[in-house]
């Protein structure tokens, strides 16, 4: 699974973004501790990596975020100072509780020579996970910040970046990895860099050799190794532009945020019903399964050997889903479905089992979100009958946003079926409906139909 190195993006499937978590460092959680002495030692520094970690070092901070009543950290990430205005950059996910709770939550920052002060949040951009913050007193004498490389010169494969962060609160360290061009099927570029990001590390930058931005640390793999993510410095240049002429944000920052994320769905839903469905290859009924343009469909089935019901099943996913706050992401799709054989049971048991299943679905709301509101119909498509039920979640304080579920089964044979599941989650109301529509629009046959 993915982790945020400080608290920001999430990824669905393999991959989390370095988050800030509370009474943690923001980088990518550990998945599992090793004791002392049972590594190996630690690999060696190359002078590059001395180098650059020296030029850079006065220019590297660590984001805090307090509460606001007393001193306790509630998490902490990284960040830098660019150009010569005074700007720092850092993750989304590191500064998000101060955007949406700003009377509960502050920031403050501490430099590698013992800088520290108050910190200002002017923007964020929560789609590719970064945000610009301020010293609220400027630092005396001023900082020359990091400077970005130019968009015209594109690093090549194999190219050596240098990650620089506090990683989880002990210290501020400088990573070595290569440049691995970016990561496959995503919604949103991101970097695919070779190197070992931890929590903490969130919200710092990624230099090429002669010490330029070309990334911010955001997210790691907790299941591999020296798989890490960085958002391409190019949103974070964009955003310091817009931040340059910004006031201090001092209220909760949900509408700009709903703004945002209303934004993307809005390109997330026109992006995927341009495409068409696949096939899912069953004999008898065609099934939508997504292209995987920005998602990953994965397989399972029951064993050769195994007695009763029989079933295969697809699972697709986007890798990237948008960070919102703490236990929270949205702006994401996913399709499953299962194909049933159930020959081996009869007639009655396949229809108690296949009942069970459909039952056994769920669409939560907690916190965040309204409680379900489900409508259930039968439909025929092309004269094969279909289950259907769906149900929107409202968001709380994102007004606009939806949940969106849509269950499907079909309903024509005796011992055997299918079922499917799409989710979308933080889109319109109107995307909502014309999401369900286009799913329920893929069902159809594969060949005339037969009784069983």
């Amino acid at each position: 699974m993915v982790s945020l190195v400080l608290g920001g993006w999430a990824w669905m499937t393999g991959a989390q973004a370095v988050p800030s978590a509370a009474s943690s460092p923001t980088t990518a959680p550990v998945a599992a501790s090793a004791p002392a002495g049972a590594a190996s030692a630690a690999p060696v520094v190359s002078a590059s990596a001395q180098r650059l970690y020296e030029q850079a070092r006065h220019q590297l901070v660590q984001v805090r975020t307090l509460l606001r009543g007393q001193d306790s950290q509630s998490s902490v990430g990284s960040g830098f100072f660019v150009g010569a205005e005074g700007l720092i950059i850092t993750n989304y996910h590191v500064v998000s509780q101060v955007a949406l709770q700003p009377q509960r939550y502050r920031l403050t920052y501490a430099g590698v020579d013992g800088r520290q002060g108050a910190l200002d949040l002017l923007a964020f951009d929560a789609a590719h996970d970064v945000a610009v913050v301020r010293p609220v007193e400027p630092v005396k004498p001023a900082i020359q910040g990091l400077a970005f490389r130019p968009r015209q010169t594109p690093p090549d494969k194999g190219e050596r970046i240098y990650s620089l962060g506090n990683p989880l609160d002990v210290g501020f360290a400088v990573v070595e990895g290569t440049y691995n061009g970016l990561a496959e099927r995503g919604f949103y570029p991101t970097i695919f860099f070779s190197g070992s990001l931890n929590p903490g590390m969130s919200g710092g930058p990624a230099l090429d050799g002669s010490g330029q931005v070309m990334g911010v640390n955001v997210a790691t793999r907790l299941d591999g190794q020296q798989v890490s993510f960085l958002v391409p410095a190019e949103f974070a240049e964009n955003l310091v532009a817009r931040a340059r002429s910004a006031k201090p944000i001092r209220e909760a920052a949900y509408p700009e945020l709903t703004r945002q994320l209303l934004a993307h769905q809005e390109g997330l839903t026109a992006r995927f019903m341009a495409q068409t469905w696949r096939s899912a290859g069953h004999p008898r009924y065609k099934i939508p399964v997504p292209q995987e343009t920005f998602m990953r469909c994965w397989g399972s089935s029951t064993p050769p050997d195994a007695k009763g019901l029989e079933y295969e099943r697809s699972d697709c996913a986007m890798n990237q889903s948008l960070f919102v706050t703490g236990g929270m992401d949205t702006g994401n799709l996913s399709v499953r479905h299962e194909t049933y054989d159930g020959r081996k049971l009869g007639t009655w048991r396949f229809a108690r089992q296949y009942s069970q299943s459909f039952r056994n679905e769920f669409f939560s709301g907690g916190r965040q979100r309204t409680a379900a509101q489900c409508s259930e119909r039968f439909v025929d498509r092309d004269g094969l009958p279909l289950r259907a039920v769906v149900c929107l979640n409202a968001y709380k304080k994102l007004p606009g946003l939806y949940d969106v579920g849509v269950l499907v089964a079909t309903l024509d044979a005796k011992t055997s079926g299918a079922q499917g599941r799409f989710d979308a989650r933080g889109v319109s109301f109107d995307n909502a409906l014309k999401l369900a529509d286009f799913y329920l629009k893929g069902y159809g046959w594969t060949q005339a139909p037969r009784s069983r």
